[in-house]
């Protein structure tokens, strides 16, 4: 089990995290991530809130950490600072560029392999990547991004995918992995859709799809209390039929909320930590 969070922008929203934080913990997760705004946005609040959970919680922190708009220098004193300040763990990512209307900044990277090459020359971190069950949105093809991600693959140490919806998607991308000799655990990453609209904006942006089926299923009820159980549930057997095919865990995209995890868990009969 683990979770991921974005930085707060406010101090009440920090306040929030810590909240849902503590509220997690004792689901023993094996870690929780931290993501990383576009072109280094939240360079700064990501270390923040990487090192608190370091240095006040007993769950181990994971730093996300992305090519896009940066220097190798700049890179070099990010590790840096994670090395003393003791995280061990880096998920390197290609990242998106800066938003529209943002000054283009320098990158000496361009791909998440690159940014893998330092983050190992290190020789500190554990290294993990990202998959895409449904390929990536900027894939020519489906050969091309599995090609692609077994490469990176070959020198991280594990895998986290994209949020998708039918566990078929994750047993062909393994199965495909597989295929290429690699056998390193991939986690899938699992979005409760507790609002629809929200969620389907999500997935157009990160090339998952949202299945009809389960759109009708949620569409056919008013109350957002309604659609936000039936989420829930939907992910619950989601989760169910990922552990049964062998998946070595499961990532939850918390948004910053610990509710929808939290009931996931109890309905997996999962046991917390007194």
């Amino acid at each position: 089990m683990s979770f991921e969070f974005f930085p707060p922008k406010t101090d009440g929203a920090q306040m929030s995290l810590g909240r849902t934080i503590a509220e997690l913990e004792p689901l023993t997760p094996s870690f929780v991530s931290v993501t990383y705004g576009a072109g280094g946005s939240t360079r700064q609040r990501t270390r923040e809130v990487v090192t608190w959970v370091r240095r006040e919680t007993a769950i181990t922190p994971m730093a996300h950490l992305t090519c896009q708009g940066h220097t190798r220098a700049e890179i070099s004193d990010i590790l840096d600072e994670y090395r003393q300040a003791g995280i061990e763990n880096i998920l390197a990512l290609g990242g998106d560029p800066a938003s529209d209307g943002d000054e283009p900044r320098q990158s000496d990277y361009t791909y998440a392999t690159d940014l893998i090459d330092d983050i190992d020359a290190v020789d500190h971190f554990s290294i993990g990547v990202a998959a895409h069950p449904e390929v990536h949105p900027r894939s020519p093809d489906r050969e091309t991004d599995r090609q692609h991600l077994a490469a990176k693959l070959r020198r991280a140490d594990f895998a986290i995918t994209q949020f998708f919806f039918e566990p078929h998607h994750y047993v062909r991308l393994v199965e495909e992995l597989a295929a290429l000799d690699i056998a390193k655990p991939v986690l899938p990453g699992i979005m409760p859709i507790t609002n629809l609209k929200q969620i389907a904006r999500m997935a157009s942006l990160s090339g998952a799809g949202v299945p009809g089926p389960l759109v009708e299923r949620l569409e056919r009820l008013s109350d957002p209390d309604d659609v936000r159980a039936a989420g829930v549930e939907a992910a619950t057997e989601l989760c169910a039929d990922l552990l049964a095919a062998g998946a070595p865990g499961l990532h939850f995209y918390t948004l910053n909320k610990s509710t929808a995890t939290r009931e996931i868990y109890g309905n997996l009969g999962l046991t917390t930590r007194s």
